[in-house]
């Protein structure tokens, strides 16, 4: 039997700085860049009752941690649970059994901020937030770390949302954030851009961005749904977290193929190979630049890992137990 750790959302929450999680999936991404295995997401759909079971899942062999996701949405609950498994990346022995859904926000965000900090501009210091949820919260905190924000200018269709977001927003940083009647003036003046919304459909006009805005786009990952228009895709320098996903679930990128405006050769980098300096990231001050951030096991192991160490530090959680195949796998 070995003793696994088993931490709960509430074990978990407030447990990091949003800096933490922001170095700890850089360096994710940086193995990855080097040759770390991470896969996309599986997403298996049910019709009755509706629902979709996914996983995901990667190896950070210089972390020595591996393992992803596994969360059903949906069905009879209509909610969703976040099991995130975490293993030796050498001994392949469990080493904790994670509620992921506290952390999910600041992972997520932390990838963004990644990418962004690898492609915007180094002097960007206007943002466009284009969506007012719980990701839109942690994309704004993480991007905060990485840039030196002083206006964000905050869209959601609907003006209570959005206006309650940016009066706290307002409050909780030294940023002024305000909230805008429309998403073309949100981005038509903004250095960086990012979409955290459920939109099946475009959420701003390509056309408006100026040169050199950098987008982060981290709200769909269905081959048929977009919050890019095929516009900003073709104008842009793109780099999707895993260039497997761009061509299987990057729906922003599948359907500005269907209408011709790019190939698979517009393809720039995976972000990683930019992290780890493997591929180049922006080239110049007028270019636009695309992270296409559709979630990856990448940043939920580098996160699950740094969040395990400081449980063990602090004496948090409780243990279950796992019986080794040796041992349970007997058929009798």
């Amino acid at each position: 039997m070995t003793e696994t750790l088993f931490l709960t959302s509430d074990d978990v929450a407030g447990l990091a700085e949003i800096d933490e999680f922001v170095d700890a999936v850089r360096d994710g991404y940086r193995q990855r860049g080097l040759g770390a295995p991470a896969k996309p997401r599986t997403t298996l759909v049910n019709d009755e009752p509706a629902g979709m079971l996914t996983s995901y899942s990667a190896i950070l062999p210089e972390t020595g941690a591996m393992g992803g996701y596994m969360y059903p949405a949906g069905f009879g609950a209509g909610d969703a649970w976040f099991m995130t498994p975490l293993f030796d990346a050498e001994t392949g022995e469990p080493l904790a059994l994670i509620d992921g859904a506290s952390m999910n926000p600041f992972k997520t965000g932390a990838a963004g901020a990644v990418g962004l900090d690898a492609l915007a501009r180094e002097d960007a210091t206007s943002l466009a937030l284009i969506g007012t949820g719980a990701q839109a919260r942690g994309q704004l905190k993480a991007a905060m770390t990485v840039r030196d924000i002083e206006t964000v200018w905050v869209y959601s269709p609907t003006k209570e949302n959005r206006e309650s977001f940016a009066g706290e927003m307002n409050e909780a940083y030294d940023a002024s954030v305000a909230a805008v009647a429309s998403s073309a003036a949100a981005v038509e003046d903004a250095d960086i851009v990012i979409t955290a919304t459920t939109a099946s459909e475009p959420v701003f006009d390509g056309d408006l961005l100026k040169d050199g805005a950098h987008v982060t786009a981290m709200g769909q990952y269905h081959p048929k749904k977009r919050e890019l228009d095929a516009t900003t895709i073709a104008r842009a320098t793109y780099v999707p977290d895993l260039r497997e996903r761009a061509t299987s679930d990057a729906g922003s990128f599948l359907l500005a193929m269907e209408s011709g405006d790019v190939t698979e050769a517009d393809i720039h980098a995976e972000l990683g190979e930019v992290v780890a300096g493997e591929k180049p990231g922006r080239e110049s001050a007028e270019e636009i630049t695309v992270f296409d951030s559709g979630g990856t096991g990448i940043e939920t192991v580098a996160s699950a890992y740094m969040l395990y160490q400081k449980a063990c530090e602090e004496g948090l959680g409780s243990t279950i137990s796992f019986s080794p195949a040796s041992e349970a796998l007997t058929g009798e």
